[in-house]
């Protein structure tokens, strides 16, 4: 039964991603597919002799409990070393807080097992669900979001979207954008190669504490890499990802009205911005440039946050409804 259902999933998800490959849903469906094949899997070894069940479970739960305090720590250890590079910004701080959170809640149920307090069991109760609920979509995010990087880019656009990221010293471009501008001339050059040059787009606006548009400090950086002047153009305007995308949609619009486009950000970053695409209205598909590896998981906690909080009243609900069905429970 939970193959056929776990089978069931997997081919709306294919449906699905066949038809629009930006939708969020589609990786909660790949995400129900795994843990119903996994339950499925579960079954069939319970039917095996009992020393064999046994040691399968008690394996299962050893490396789920090594793994959740190896991440951890890991994720400890990543965000002290985001303050140090970076900033003790709050947005850098979320791998270090993460990993605490991780470690407290395996102190608060190593402390129900030797304890056994009834409040903590009642906390407990409580948290479990909502833990799980979360720690669920953040998977399925993560996952769908390293297969959607991956999707290959059509042979043919007629524009390349570079959305910007800040400026530093308020005229240069950072690592991180100088990244996707990179990747963005790579996709330029592969087709000009084939005789069609694409328009490249360059969007960011103009900060309080930057000396010009980001558009205009990015389209200089091309030209300093040999993009002809008259194959970009400057979006300057926007001061988010969703200003980005609405801003170059009515540019590419205006130039050609039927356009296929491809858009460039950061690999951390894809995923979210082809659900802003598609929400926006903007077609076309969303590429990643690389990121240092000291930085990626900081920002991929950032995007989920974001992704999870763009459904806050289903998702905040699901918790609460959660919660409370666990605290009744230890009741």
């Amino acid at each position: 039964m939970f193959a056929c259902a776990a089978a069931l999933f997997f081919l709306i998800f294919c449906a699905r991603v066949a038809y629009d490959p930006r939708r969020f849903s589609s990786a909660v469906l790949l995400g129900t597919a795994v843990i119903l094949l996994a339950i499925h899997e579960t079954l069939e070894k319970a039917r095996e002799p009992s020393a064999v069940s046994n040691a399968t479970v008690v394996s299962t739960c050893l490396l789920l409990g090594l793994g959740a305090f190896a991440l951890a720590f890991f994720l400890i250890a990543n965000g002290v070393k985001m303050v140090r590079k970076e900033s003790t910004s709050p947005a850098n701080l979320l791998s270090l807080l993460t990993g605490l959170a991780i470690l407290g809640f395996i102190v608060l149920l190593g402390a129900i097992l030797v304890h056994g307090s009834p409040t903590l069991v009642r906390v407990a109760s409580a948290a479990i669900p909502v833990v799980g609920y979360v720690s669920f979509l953040f998977l399925c995010f993560l996952c769908y979001a390293f297969l959607y990087g991956r999707l290959p880019v059509r042979r043919n656009v007629d524009f390349v979207v570079v959305l910007g990221s800040g400026l530093i010293g308020g005229s240069r471009v950072p690592w991180l954008l100088a990244n996707r501008l990179d990747r963005g001339r790579t996709v330029y050059e592969a087709q000009a190669a084939r005789g069609n040059p694409p328009v490249l787009v360059t969007s960011g606006g103009q900060g309080t504490d930057e000396e010009l548009p980001e558009a205009d400090a990015m389209a200089d950086y091309l030209v300093e890499r040999g993009v002809p002047k008259d194959r970009i153009q400057r979006e300057d305007r926007s001061r988010t990802t969703e200003e980005n995308l609405r801003f170059s949609k009515a540019i590419m619009q205006e130039l050609k009205p039927d356009y296929r486009r491809v858009v460039v950000t950061n690999n951390f970053h894809v995923f979210r911005a082809a659900l802003t695409a598609r929400r926006t209205g903007v077609r076309g598909q969303v590429v990643g440039a690389p990121t240092a590896a000291y930085f990626w998981p900081n920002a991929t906690i950032r995007e989920f946050i974001a992704v999870f909080l763009s459904h806050k009243v289903i998702n905040l609900g699901i918790c609460l409804a959660l919660g409370l069905l666990g605290l009744a429970a230890a009741w």
